[in-house]
């Protein structure tokens, strides 16, 4: 048997608090044991590993480069551990039970928030985790089972899953406050010839919607910045980057008076559509069909909303 595969956990902890000390007697000290005693596990450790670990230079301990290496390793794996226990220390402060949820960046402050504080009101001792991810990672975090329920803009459900259309409502387009175009109630796809748009990239879904409008009409833009999310598209059009089109979710939560930017409907239906996502193969979670309600419940607040701010609004 090769010598390494006798290291032991022992080992690992004695060297692990030799680094974090900085010295044998802060590691005796955080490991309750005597100093000897590190100095001999520290030895064996080397011995085992065939390594020089540290330099002894005037009665201390100097690590190597290859210490530091390993230190590197060794908290990795202390982290993964520290996870494991954050975990079970959330379980037992959230003894009414947990929800994990997974969606992209624009729900997660869009339309979870209220959603979550609907749900909390009502279920204050449950703990919920909401994890943004971008497509694809969304997709196959879902199709992994990882998380309790999902939202998304796709109506294709991911592997081992059902799919529930939520709501349906029409993009709209965002400008800078003080821009000539908010003078009219509606905007047309001439509205845009020759603007400067900040647009998402080529490979987004709702970019693409947006191009064979404007090609099917021959409008030619400026295409002045490119970014992948609702709220950088926002961002720059708030500095007088350009015109742009985004969900109105994101559009109602951004925009407004003293915000810097300003919506309008459009004349022509781009469809921005909300699905949930219940994984069929993990394990039920009764906490599930009670957030899909205040789920339902903030969609139906949001669709209102988004009705009174520009009047094209559909939910299903």
């Amino acid at each position: 048997m090769p010598e390494a595969s006798l290291l032991t956990h022992r080992h690992v902890d004695v060297f692990r608090a030799v680094m974090t000390a900085g010295s044998v007697t802060g590691a005796a000290e955080a490991l309750f044991t005597s100093q000897p005693t590190i100095s001999r596990e520290l030895s064996r450790m080397e011995s085992l590993l065939r390594l020089s670990l540290f330099d002894r230079v005037r009665g201390r301990l100097r690590p190597t480069a290859q210490a530091y290496a390993l230190f590197d390793e060794v908290q990795r794996s202390y982290a993964g551990l520290e996870r494991v226990a954050d975990t079970a220390l959330r379980l037992r402060q959230f003894t009414e039970g947990q929800l994990s949820l997974a969606c992209l960046p624009a729900f997660s402050h869009a339309l979870l928030p209220g959603a979550c504080a609907r749900f909390q009101a009502a279920h204050p001792g449950v703990s919920v985790s909401v994890n943004p991810y971008e497509s694809p990672l969304l997709e196959e975090r879902l199709a992994a089972q990882a998380h309790d329920l999902g939202l998304t803009e796709h109506d294709s459900a991911p592997s081992g899953a059902q799919v529930t259309l939520l709501m349906e409502f029409d993009e709209v387009a965002v400008l800078p406050a003080g821009h000539p175009l908010l003078a009219k109630k509606r905007l047309a796809a001439r509205d845009f010839a020759g603007q400067a748009f900040v647009s998402f990239h080529p490979r987004d879904r709702y970019r693409q919607s947006a191009d064979k409008v404007f090609a099917e009409a021959g409008i030619d833009r400026q295409l002045a910045v490119e970014t992948d999310s609702a709220v950088a598209v926002c961002a720059m059009v708030r500095h007088g980057l350009g015109l742009a089109i985004v969900n109105p979710l994101t559009a109602l939560a951004l925009s407004g008076p003293g915000s810097g930017i300003e919506a309008r409907p459009l004349a022509f239906s781009i469809p921005f559509r909300v699905f949930s996502v219940r994984p069929s193969h993990r394990p039920g979670n009764p906490l599930v069909a009670r957030f899909e309600a205040a789920l339902r419940a903030e969609c139906g607040a949001l669709g209102e909303a988004v009705a009174r701010a520009w009047g094209r609004a559909r939910r299903r």
